[in-house]
């Protein structure tokens, strides 16, 4: 453990001298006081508070924004280290690969936490001082700050091991940024697509749910949607949550991270100083 901790506390060190803590923390915070500020107008017509209203926006912010943040740290976590020599250095160290990768997974989750609960917290700020009863909606919000950070979990696996498999940063960068696209964007389009074609048949019904719980961002999404009670402030996509059972999604949302991680350590065994 305490070889873990060493090598964690050194990769945020890298991280912070980076920039990476103030971009990815700058970025959240932005984000999500711009939501905040924009997001009291449905709070009538779908019965809840503020608070949960613009939990349902952050939501889809952070389906988009976690995942890029993520990966944009974890491209070159191995590729890096075998472009600037460092890596056969690195194994000569008493630690193993495995506490390599869980070391460098704490410290860009740390900073992930740090950033989802600075921009969260921003906009729970917001909220409240427009609307004191926005506070019943906390429970909400708090599920959204440690949902993020699976979230961010998974696509820092996934990071990993891509960037085990390029072993070069340019190449991890242009796999990690595809996996980006197809994951958060195309995936939801192809799945539009379809539910048009379909015009409410079995594919809307029965292998909906299925495709939603098979994409991280989706099971995110529809967990936060559906145990925040907001679906009716969702649209989209997002308003299938009401359909999957809350214990369903919770399952997809904490296998993925586990998932990606052992593909990481996978990938990162073969690499070859």
């Amino acid at each position: 453990m305490s070889r873990i901790l060493a090598t964690a506390t050194s990769e945020f060190r890298i991280a912070f001298r980076n920039r990476w803590v103030l971009i990815a923390t700058g970025m959240m915070v932005l984000f999500a006081l711009v939501l905040a500020a924009a997001g009291s107008a449905p709070t009538g017509d779908v019965g809840v508070d503020r608070l949960s209203v613009t939990v349902a926006s952050l939501t889809s912010l952070a389906v988009y924004l976690v995942p890029l943040l993520a990966l944009l740290m974890s491209f070159d976590a191995v590729a890096g280290e075998v472009e600037r020599g460092t890596l056969p250095l690195l194994l000569t160290y008493p630690v193993s690969r495995l506490e390599i990768l869980l070391g460098k997974l704490l410290a860009h989750l740390a900073i992930l936490a740090l950033a989802v609960t600075l921009g969260y917290g921003a906009a729970l700020v917001v909220a409240v001082w427009s609307d004191p009863d926005a506070i019943q909606g906390i429970g909400s919000l708090w599920r959204l700050i440690w949902s993020s950070v699976i979230l961010g979990a998974t696509f820092l696996g996934a990071g990993y091991a891509l960037s085990a498999l390029a072993r070069r940063p340019s190449g991890a960068a242009g796999l990690a940024i595809a996996l980006w696209l197809v994951a958060v964007v195309l995936y939801d389009l192809a799945l539009l697509a379809l539910i048009v074609t379909d015009g409410g048949g079995a594919f809307t019904t029965q292998a909906l749910p299925v495709a939603l719980l098979a994409n991280p961002a989706d099971a995110f999404r529809v967990f936060n949607l559906s145990a925040g009670q907001a679906v009716a402030a969702a649209g989209g996509i997002g308003g299938a949550a009401g359909a999957i059972p809350l214990w369903q999604s919770a399952a997809s949302l904490f296998l993925w991270p586990l998932l990606a991680i052992a593909l990481a350590v996978s990938a990162f065994r073969k690499v070859t100083p």
